[in-house]
């Protein structure tokens, strides 16, 4: 459950950073639950998605060889 945790302040920590949106959770207000986003903020999104993946990589791979 605290990787979901982990996971989901993250994402909204992306979110925040690169398309304005405080929050992830449904509004149920057009409004509120769609967006308007450029390119260049999808493609920064997607970048600093990716660099958290490869960081969350190195942390698993080193705490694996840990216990090996």
């Amino acid at each position: 459950m605290k990787q979901n945790k982990d996971l989901n302040k993250l994402l909204e920590q992306i979110a925040l950073k690169h398309f304005f949106i405080e929050t992830l959770e449904t509004q149920h207000s057009d409004r509120l639950d769609f967006h308007d986003v450029s390119v260049w903020a999808v493609k920064s999104a997607l970048e600093a998605a990716y660099a958290a993946g490869i960081e969350a990589g190195k942390n698993t791979s080193t705490t694996s060889k840990g216990k090996q």
